[in-house]
């Protein structure tokens, strides 16, 4: 099947929504789990992409995502699933809230089951969101570029 399947378009790089920062994201797991890279999101829940890199500028990997599923691009291994919430599943050992995430950029609160989003200091670029249920708990940082 996998050698059947179309690539996922990515968004229209017109028009559209770009953030650019860091992120770590810490899931207390038993051992805790932690990752941060530096990102460039663009596009919205429905489709976008979304760049990592690693401190020194260096490119960790690349997600699209569209209505037909996600990939992830890891210099030459390429990876699909059926939506973007299985892979960052898969990649963070919790799913994201997608949805609310963009919503969250946007300045703008966006109830999630489980989740809270402390958007107090949004205006200078601050965005800390928490997963407390279910567990283990989550915490997810944001710190834009102006």
């Amino acid at each position: 099947l996998g050698a059947c399947a179309t690539s996922v378009p990515s968004a229209s790089k017109h028009d559209e929504a770009r953030w650019a920062g860091r992120f770590s994201l810490t899931v207390h797991s038993e051992p805790p789990q932690s990752w941060s890279a530096g990102f460039e999101l663009g596009g919205s829940a429905l489709a976008g992409d979304l760049q990592l890199s690693s401190p020194l500028g260096s490119r960790l990997a690349e997600v699209r995502w569209s209505a037909s599923g996600a990939e992830l691009q890891q210099g030459e291994r390429l990876t699909r699933h059926l939506s973007l919430d299985s892979l960052t599943a898969e990649l963070g050992g919790t799913a994201l809230p997608v949805a609310a995430l963009f919503e969250w950029l946007h300045g703008r609160q966006a109830p999630v089951s489980g989740w809270e989003a402390d958007l107090s200091r949004q205006s200078e670029g601050r965005i800390v969101a928490r997963r407390l249920h279910p567990l283990p708990g989550a915490e997810l940082r944001l710190i834009l570029q102006p």
